[in-house]
């Protein structure tokens, strides 16, 4: 059997044992701790940490990463990324980014295999997969988290959120998908994948869930494929009975790029105090369009000047995400009350 090593974080006081050789943020997952994380391939900095004990080489070795996610002199100074960090020792770690609501909460990582019950276009380029759950037949997440797809014949997994909750799943999961111009994914959804394919799932992942603060308002800001978590948040408010005030932005470049339109405005009458409020950056002549133009963040500046004692939901394109996750503390949103999942797109125009 192989050796095991004790990996403890602080300053909350977590221990969780690592397999010889195991990257420490599948240790945490496997054993159900919910560290931050992003893309899980040393691109993103998300589960950035610092050493407190252990030496390179000789406690710990370090897998292939980017320079932009940790740098030289980082490196040097004892920082690393969980993700890339294979424990052979017992280590003790500093967490520099992490949410004391979220840790406690985590779900053990489980890998399924799902059969495929729909792929539906719900845009031109945009197409709502739905897979059933076939081993096991349920899988706990919450609401806003993602899956890891392997991509058959591959090696490569691409990173989907789910649209549904987690309680009325009838053993099936429900995706929203952007199909990119060559993406790894995107030509084999578009292309080769029919109900009754079979497909390998890992999960679940992502801290993009919502918080318990029922005194604070909501605001979701969401484009693209980021409609899938947003979707499941609402969903499951409508579910529990969440009354808060809410408002969902939601970005898109022309008429033809919406969808789920008339499930949120259904929202609007069901949940008291939301507002839906789409805009479109570009629209077409023929769209007879008479809502809010421009860029969602613009929409949101304009919109919501005083956002003090909000909660915001952030998801979509990463310029977008960076744009949101920059102006909301400006418009009065706590930093850290902007909750968002931080994909990475180099090598992979599929996640999201």
């Amino acid at each position: 059997m192989a050796d095991t090593h004790t990996v403890r974080f602080e300053p909350v006081g977590i221990e969780i044992e690592a397999n010889e050789g195991e990257n420490v943020l599948s240790a945490a997952f496997r054993q159900g701790v919910m560290l931050m994380h992003g893309c899980k391939e040393g691109q993103c900095a998300s589960c950035k940490s610092f050493l407190l004990e252990g030496d390179e080489g000789e406690e710990f070795e370090l897998d292939r990463y980017s320079t932009f996610a940790l740098n030289d002199f980082e490196k040097d100074e004892g920082y690393t990324l969980l993700c890339r960090t294979r424990a052979y020792d017992d280590l003790v770690v500093e967490l520099l980014n992490y949410d004391e609501e979220m840790i406690h909460s985590g779900l053990p990582i489980q890998e399924a295999t799902v059969e495929v019950a729909a792929n539906e276009p719900v845009t031109h380029d945009m197409r709502q997969l739905v897979v059933r759950l076939v081993e096991p037949t349920t899988v706990k997440f919450f609401p806003g988290q993602y899956m890891d797809f392997a991509v058959p014949g591959t090696g490569e997994t691409r990173s989907f959120s789910m649209a549904n909750t987690s309680s009325l799943q009838n053993g099936q999961l429900e995706f929203v998908v952007k199909v990119y111009p060559g993406g790894l994914f995107s030509q084999f959804l578009e292309t080769g994948l029919v109900a009754g394919d079979r497909l390998h799932v890992t999960g679940p992942y992502g801290m993009f869930t919502l918080r318990n603060n029922p005194d604070a308002d909501l605001v979701f800001v969401g484009g693209g494929a980021g409609m899938a978590p947003i979707l499941a948040l609402l969903r499951s408010m409508t579910e529990r009975g969440i009354d808060r005030r809410a408002t969902f932005y939601y970005g898109a470049r022309s008429r033809r790029d919406l969808c789920f339109t008339e499930e949120l405005r259904a929202l609007e009458r069901t949940l008291p105090g939301f507002r839906y409020v789409p805009a479109l950056s570009e629209p077409a002549a023929e769209d007879d369009w008479d809502g809010e133009i421009g860029l969602i963040t613009d929409i949101v500046k304009r919109a919501g000047p005083d956002l003090a004692g909000a909660d915001a939901y952030v998801c979509g394109p990463p310029p977008m995400v960076e744009a949101a996750v920059e102006l909301l503390p400006a418009l009065g949103v706590d930093e850290s009350r902007v909750f968002y999942d931080k994909f990475t797109t180099t090598g992979d125009a599929d996640a999201g």
